[in-house]
């Protein structure tokens, strides 16, 4: 999870709801004079039904922008791969649609509860940036203590989830997951450009939430691989966007590599090297699937199939290497979403035998 995808995550940049709300902002009411308003009308439970009901719509969606669900919803798609695999690891192991439903449900929620809480902490610099000050929190439509409850509330409930339907062990990596990127990363994200990587190593870590729920062990190679992929593409994907909003990380004092060294080298040259990362670890997967070295035709044909994928990021990373500029970075962005996901289906189906 490095930034706010906010970062640079997720996995995969927070939609904007400043359009939403310009017009309530700028609009002042229109209130109808006092000749104009029968007193039946003020007491009248059908004058206030409206209000009333527009308020839980608002709320709810308040709500669900607070978990940041784009990040929500790549640490899904990632769960659902790593579970897979580690079911085609281990012949004994076999989810029912139950399981299947809880892992989501509780790995999304504990991963919202991390989103909530970033959003918590980042309330008043928040409010220094255009792409988040129309966040409910920094924007005042929720109350803080809302938010801490929110926080609270679906942190604990995806836990039990977890460790009710899987044990201990997925529930820690989740634990984990939310402790790094809240307590370790988000502070990070003001003090050094190094807060990347912690948001990488973060928003990997819940590979193993759903490779340990489906029976892997983390001595098994392919949950490593998991895990590698995960952390080396959020470097492309998370520089492209620090590089897109550099000036607004710069003005509300976020360190990141873009703010600290503004050519745009730097960020370059470690979307470059995440790729190749991403691309290995890849490939390896597929020439080594059981954690043996062999040669097979599945093996070369997917490992082609994984370098296939990784090209074009590859190539809009050498691009923007060797002139940074939005439009670029915009093509570095928009690569790492498709390679990811085309990645991760590629080694599923090296690890199920198709």
């Amino acid at each position: 999870m490095a930034t706010d995808l906010s970062e640079p995550s997720t996995l995969l940049m927070e939609p904007n709801y400043v359009s939403m709300f310009e017009s309530s902002r700028g609009a002042e009411p229109t209130v109808p004079s006092d000749q104009s308003i029968e007193p039946e009308a003020e007491m009248s439970p059908e004058a206030v039904r409206p209000a009333e009901v527009s308020v839980a719509p608002s709320l709810f969606r308040d709500c669900v922008e607070l978990t940041k669900p784009r990040i929500v919803t790549m640490i899904l798609v990632t769960t659902l791969a790593s579970a897979w695999i580690a079911m085609a690891s281990n012949s004994l192991v076999s989810l029912s649609a139950m399981q299947w439903i809880m892992l989501l449900i509780g790995t999304g929620l504990v991963a919202g509860s991390a989103g909530a809480a970033n959003q918590v902490w980042e309330r008043v610099i928040d409010t220094l940036m255009p792409r988040t000050a129309a966040r409910p929190i920094a924007s005042g439509r929720m109350a803080l203590w809302m938010g801490v409850a929110f926080t609270a509330t679906t942190g604990l409930i995806g836990t039990a989830l977890l460790v009710g339907a899987f044990g201990a062990t997925p529930a820690l990596f989740g634990g984990a997951t939310w402790v790094l990127y809240v307590l370790v990363y988000t502070p990070m994200k003001t003090r050094t450009a190094w807060n990347t990587t912690v948001g990488a190593i973060a928003g990997a870590l819940p590979v193993f939430i759903g490779y340990t729920a489906a029976g892997g062990t983390m001595s098994d190679l392919a949950g490593w691989m998991l895990f590698g992929v995960l952390a080396a593409w959020q470097y492309p994907h998370f520089m492209a966007i620090a590089w897109l909003y550099r000036r607004q990380y710069g003005e509300a004092g976020f360190q990141m590599t873009t703010t600290v060294e503004p050519t745009g080298r730097d960020a370059a040259w470690q979307s470059i090297l995440g790729t190749i990362a991403l691309a290995a670890c890849g490939v390896t997967l597929c020439l080594a699937p059981t954690g043996q070295w062999w040669l097979s035709v599945a093996g070369i044909v997917t490992s082609v199939m994984v370098l296939i994928a990784c090209a074009p990021l590859m190539k809009a990373s050498l691009r923007f290497q060797s002139q940074p500029d939005d439009v670029r970075a915009r093509k570095m962005l928009r690569w790492s979403l498709v390679v990811l996901p085309a990645v991760l289906l590629v080694m599923t189906l090296r690890m199920i035998g198709l």
